[in-house]
């Protein structure tokens, strides 16, 4: 038999095993193997069906490189475990695409380390090898086993990374077709859902980011909503309404970052949802909107509706304030606020001064000179509407009409 060093004793550090206790091991290999084999089918039934079906071989060559290169490696410290860190990755691999969680692989292997253990120390008292070599074994043996369990999370971790980027692509492409618009893509819609497994709801609120998103926000979303958020204008499509428990949701996840929450409407309105949200973003980079972390278009409906078109606004505003263009800019800009704000609040002169800072008599002044030029338009209820609906537009867009 091989002379083998003594290992130091208790309580010191324990050096690596000796070279020469690799040639004791590697003959017990084959039967060891068998005897994991027979162990771990009668602890966890459901690897006998793994064992007995196609993946039989290789799983066979995973435990075999598993245990040989252990060997190996006290025999020579510097061997390649490569053949057998693929393998190892193959059985986390199987695992994950069998829908089990790690602890029953975990559990097999801490099973064979044990019975490993238990025939080392046969070996032990057969060879009468010291107390302190088969602790020094047990040592190598259960951080080999953490080795081993790290390659299979790898491989693991390998599929469950591939499986998720799958589904965020289908759900991206999903997101795409429902924000094509009406008619929506009934049978591609259909069968996009069942391979992302996401269900189309009744209702969906859109939600519009102004710049690409952190990454840490695609954590925080509750996993039904679908998001694309690496392009220039990044979006999110939450399913149903904005209830408290989804507004607390969205906060925790941007964090901060600015957005406009879009309306709530059924999917084949998605896309004009999305519009009034980035039109509302752009509201506020223009000033026009109070900026906030999260905007809501719904208390800004009639803002986005007057200003849905301002060229057409401003002509409205030129042909139902023609009758003041003899004056000068700054008279008819007087006028024009005047007239602005006594449509608006309907008002008695003493209120409309006081909005406007001017005595009560210079109102009644003004509105007069307003009679004079625009006559039956500031009574007439389309010519009214007309008038009332571009001031305030013109008014938000901060042009007082004063040339």
């Amino acid at each position: 038999m091989p002379s083998i060093a003594q290992p130091p004793d208790l309580g010191e550090p324990l050096d690596p095993l000796p070279k020469e206790f690799a040639a004791l091991m590697r003959p017990e290999v084959p039967g060891l193997i068998k005897e994991i084999r027979v162990e771990v089918q009668r602890a966890y039934p459901v690897y006998a069906r793994l064992l007995d079906g196609p993946s039989a071989d290789a799983i066979r060559q995973g435990v075999e490189q598993a245990l040989g290169t252990f060997v190996d490696r006290v025999a020579d410290p510097g061997s390649s475990s490569a053949q057998r860190d693929e393998l190892l990755r193959k059985f986390g691999r199987v695992e994950a695409y069998e829908g089990r969680d790690l602890d029953t692989l975990q559990g097999a292997y801490r099973l064979g380390a044990r019975i490993a253990l238990r025939r080392a120390k046969t070996m032990g008292r057969q060879y009468n090898l010291s107390p302190s070599l088969i602790l020094a074994f047990a040592d190598a043996l259960f951080a080999y086993v953490d080795e081993l369990e790290a390659l299979a999370r790898e491989g693991y971790a390998e599929v469950q990374a591939r499986a998720a980027s799958e589904v965020s692509a289908l759900r991206r492409q999903l997101l795409h077709l429902i924000l094509v618009g009406p008619p929506l893509p009934q049978a591609a819609i259909s069968e996009l859902c069942e391979q992302a497994a996401w269900e189309l709801p009744a209702q969906c609120t859109l939600v519009a980011l102004r710049v690409p998103a952190p990454d840490h926000i695609r954590a925080c979303l509750d996993r039904d909503v679908l998001a694309d958020l690496g392009i220039p204008q990044p979006h999110l499509l939450i399913p149903g309404p904005l209830t408290p428990e989804r507004l607390a949701m969205l906060e925790s996840a941007l964090a901060g970052a600015p957005a406009v929450v879009g309306l709530t409407v059924p999917p084949p309105q998605a896309a004009d949802s999305l519009r009034w949200a980035r039109r509302v973003l752009q509201l506020i980079d223009d000033g026009i909107v109070p900026d906030g972390p999260l905007v809501h278009c719904e208390d800004h409906l009639t803002t986005l509706w007057l200003l849905s078109d301002p060229a057409l606004v401003t002509h409205i505003a030129a042909r139902e304030l023609a009758p003041l263009g003899a004056l000068t800019g700054s008279r008819r800009g007087r006028l024009v606020e005047t007239l602005r704000v006594h449509i608006a609040t309907r008002a008695p002169a003493e209120q409309v001064g006081e909005v406007l800072g001017v005595h009560a008599q210079t109102v009644r002044y003004r509105l007069r000179n307003l009679d004079a030029h625009l006559g039956a338009r500031i009574t007439d209820p389309d010519h009214r509407f007309a008038l009332e609906a571009s001031l305030r537009s013109l008014h938000l867009q901060g042009n007082h009409y004063a040339e």
